[in-house]
Parts: structure tokens; sequence; C-alpha cells
């Protein structure tokens, strides 16, 4: 790859930019300041602006702890959308949500460029299990949990087999599902004569939310979290 294409994909500069810091000396590789835009390069070198390492990558992951009022989208023309919430210097990657949360629903939300995976935590037949705290307006029982065990028909498309845990709080149940259609979660509970006053996603595809991270904020995932979610 070309220094300059390499430079301008991993830092977020335009190529103007890019040839200005190489022209200025600003940009090393392993430890020689490069002056060739034209300089053939590759992630394994040591490329350095200002001094600081700069490592390109294809792809990015990153996990949001979703705050409610914001939309699943890339753009609206209402709402704040969560990609807003990307920092300066990441928006470069263009990123996108993986699935929708819907405005008031607050948790794991999965923020990437990576079209091929996001395919397959979405596509229900790979049954990427997602798992919210919904919080109801009545207690919960134990023979409301059971029907979830079992195909739940909502209308519009027939469930696959889910899972609702009861909690300490009889208010306060785990549920998990596989589809994560629209409103699913809350109509499925709908179906069984509650309705849900708080949601909540906990964790997607074997990749639990990290309980240190505040929200509205957002980090990158580790290389064990995103092996997690490729391994589906």
């Amino acid at each position: 790859m070309r220094l300059d294409k390499y430079i301008s994909s991993a830092a977020g500069l335009s190529r103007k930019e890019v040839k200005a810091a190489i022209k200025a000396g600003r940009i090393t590789v392993d430890s020689i300041p490069s002056l060739r835009p034209e300089t053939q390069v590759s992630e394994n070198d040591c490329i350095t602006l200002d001094g600081k390492r700069i490592i390109w990558r294809e792809f990015i992951y990153l996990m949001l702890n979703k705050p409610s009022g914001y939309v699943s989208a890339t753009e609206d023309n209402v709402y704040p959308t969560v990609v807003e919430l990307v920092p300066p210097e990441l928006s470069h990657f263009n990123v996108f949500p993986v699935g929708r949360l819907d405005i008031d629903t607050e948790g794991l939300l999965l923020l990437t460029n990576d079209g091929s995976l996001a395919h397959r935590l979405t596509s229900p037949k790979h049954h990427a299990e997602k798992t919210y705290i919904a919080r109801l307006d009545s207690p919960a029982s134990q023979s409301d949990c059971e029907r979830f065990l079992e195909p739940m028909d909502l209308g519009d498309f027939v469930t696959l087999p889910a899972k609702a845990e009861l909690t300490d709080d009889p208010y306060c149940v785990i549920t998990t599902v596989c589809e994560g259609k629209f409103h699913q979660v809350k109509r499925m509970w709908e179906k069984c004569g509650r309705n849900v006053t708080y949601l909540k996603r906990i964790s997607m595809g074997g990749l639990a939310l990290d309980e240190n991270l505040a929200s509205g904020q957002l980090r990158e995932l580790s290389p064990e979290e995103a092996a997690i979610l490729k391994s589906i």
C-alpha cells in the first residue's frame, strides 16, 4: 500500500494533508523520515506521525453503551443518531450500527464498518442471541417465562424459541431472543399481558456490555472480544 493512502486511511487525513505532512518530514517509516508519498508500506512497518505510531486497520469494532434518545441510524432528520457519539478521530471509518435498538432502549450496540460481520449478527439463521434487562409494569410469573420457550405468534411473524428468566425483582426479567425484530421483546411481553417500561441490552452474540462503560460512551473491542463475534 502507498504511504499516503496508508496514512490517509489510518489517521483520517485528506491526501493533501498527508502530502504536506510527508513534505514536512513529520512521517517516519521504521524510524526513517519518508519524503515520498508513493513509498510502499505494510501494516508490519512502524509508521509514525509526529512521533506517534499509526496503525492501519481495514475494519473497526466499537462497543457503545447506547443512551435513550438516540436512534440507531447513520442519519436522521429529527433525532440525534448513535454515530454522532463516535469521536472525530474515528469518524473516517464511517461506522454504522449493527441492528437497531429503539430510541428509548439503552445498552449494548455494536458499531462497525464490517458489513459481513453485521450481516451474520443480524441474520436470524445464525441465531446470534441478544439479551436484555426488561422492566415490566406488573410482576412476571414463571408461567410467563415458560411461554417464551415456545414459538410465539406476533401476527406478522412467529418467533423462534426464546428465554425469559425471573430475577429477585419480580418486575425485572432477563429476556433473550435470537431474531431482534422490530419491538420484538416489547411485543412478546405484551403477548403475556405485560408492558415493558424500560429495556436495556446487556449482551449480543456472546459479547457482554462493559459495566465500566457509562451511558453514551464507547470503546474499541479488544481482539478477544472481536474474535467472539467473528466466531458466529
